[in-house]
């Protein structure tokens, strides 16, 4: 089985798994008989009355309709929470260590097991805010698969690479890509080894490719570089019994059924799953003076009802050219009203080269300053100023917020990876004030 895939960002697809060619009815999405004894099912992104430009919806023709299936009863949901009361509230800069992967023959853990809240706010009922979480798996999900009733997820792979079957086919998912599986598809992952990631997930709100205003028609994300699975199925009895996990209202559920959930044979819609690799991101920077702000390094953005104002975006610091003039070239010193977590996929940030590490991340909440350490500000303040190559062999992101995120028990305490000397890196910055 060779993995393919089909071009573009919300574009409207059609796809027929080859085996039942003409599986996609001709010229209406819901006959009275669908071709090869199928039933029609429509999966809704959005609201029907959404104007064109934001309405999201599939339609899929499978084999048996996701309704078959035993009620659901309440999962235990492990380290995965949207309660941000858990803990008092923590105005600190905060950097945690490379979160920990159990080894397999102690501690099984898939997907699902494997997920950890670190952050997040808002609330998933009122359909308005946003959750961070860390995976950390040694194990495929066998039989199960999940959906989130809550929102989108946004998941970074840091360490393994993700095979993701979902009911509009498969995608395989490796460090320096990215994938968006958004609200209410079904999908199972596959891991081949020990394995790490990130995740933002959204409530309320779709991604979207950010506005280019004056930069023009062209770059950034471009739309032809995401990619969507073809469809795939599978007519599979599970007799001892598929699990379908649903998050619902921040907590897991779990129904049986007695088949594989990817029984698609043919699907058309604009409401998918996706991909995109961070390499074919095409940076806009500064060649004259100045460092720019990093919201030049968007990649999708969740939009908020207020013009301008994210929900949350995800920012990546890919390798680049560096060749300012006058210019202290690193990330000045700041204080934000948004919300800044950042992660490492790889390689060494260049505001923070010693402690920030693959698989650790950090936060800086609203208005706590932040910026480069001591020796990343002397070096940087007397280095010749060459055209250089910035950040080769290097990944970070940024999720960024305009919500205020609590930091859940488990980031600050239960996972014992948060470094208490963070604020010591600032510690030698000295005055060199000279009236």
């Amino acid at each position: 089985f060779i993995l393919q895939y089909m071009s573009g960002f919300g574009n409207e697809h059609v796809s027929e798994d080859p085996r039942c060619p003409g599986a996609l009815p001709e010229g209406q999405n819901n006959p009275q008989v669908c071709p090869y004894g199928l039933y029609a099912e429509q999966l809704s992104g959005s609201a029907f009355t959404c104007p064109r430009p934001t309405n999201k919806r599939s339609w899929l023709y499978r084999i048996l309709p996701s309704v078959c299936h035993k009620p659901f009863k309440p999962l235990e949901e492990g380290h995965l929470t949207h309660n941000w009361d858990e803990v008092e509230p923590d105005p600190n800069q905060l950097r945690w260590k490379p979160f920990e992967i159990p080894k397999a023959p102690q501690n099984k853990l898939d997907f699902v097991s494997g997920l950890h809240t670190l952050c997040g706010a808002g609330e998933p009922r009122g359909r308005n805010g946003i959750a961070i979480h860390v995976f950390v798996c040694n194990t495929s999900m066998l039989d199960r698969c999940l959906y989130n009733s809550d929102g989108d997820f946004l998941i970074v792979p840091q360490q393994g690479k993700l095979l993701i079957t979902t009911e509009f086919g498969k995608m395989l998912v490796e460090p320096n890509e990215i994938c968006v599986i958004q609200q209410g598809m079904r999908f199972s992952v596959e891991v081949f080894g020990e394995t790490r990631g990130y995740i933002l997930e959204v409530y309320g709100a779709h991604f979207e490719l950010p506005d280019l205003g004056p930069i023009g028609a062209n770059g950034l994300a471009n739309p032809r570089d995401f990619l969507v699975p073809v469809a795939w199925y599978e007519d599979r009895q599970v007799p001892g019994g598929y699990t379908v996990i649903s998050k619902y209202q921040g907590k897991l559920f779990a129904a049986q059924q007695d088949f594989s959930p990817f029984n698609v044979v043919a699907w058309h819609g604009n409401y998918t799953p996706y991909k995109y690799h961070l390499e074919k991101f095409m940076v806009i920077n500064s060649v004259a003076f100045d460092h720019a702000d990093p919201s030049i390094f968007t990649v999708l953005t969740a939009k908020s009802t207020r013009p301008g104002v994210a929900l949350a975006d995800f920012v990546i610091f890919p390798p680049r050219w560096g060749v300012a003039n006058k210019t202290f070239r690193p990330p000045y010193y700041h204080r934000n009203c948004m919300s800044e977590f950042m992660g490492l996929i790889k390689g060494h940030y260049e505001a923070k080269e010693e402690g920030f590490q693959p698989g650790g991340a950090s936060l800086h909440s609203m208005m706590t300053p932040h910026g480069p350490d001591a020796d990343c500000f002397e070096k940087a303040s007397k280095a010749k100023l060459e055209p250089e190559r910035v950040a080769e062999g290097t990944m970070a992101f940024m999720f960024e917020s305009s919500l205020s995120l609590a930091v859940t028990k488990w980031g600050l305490q239960t996972s014992n990876r948060l470094d208490k000397n963070y604020y010591k890196c600032w510690e030698p910055l000295k005055s060199h004030f000279n009236p």
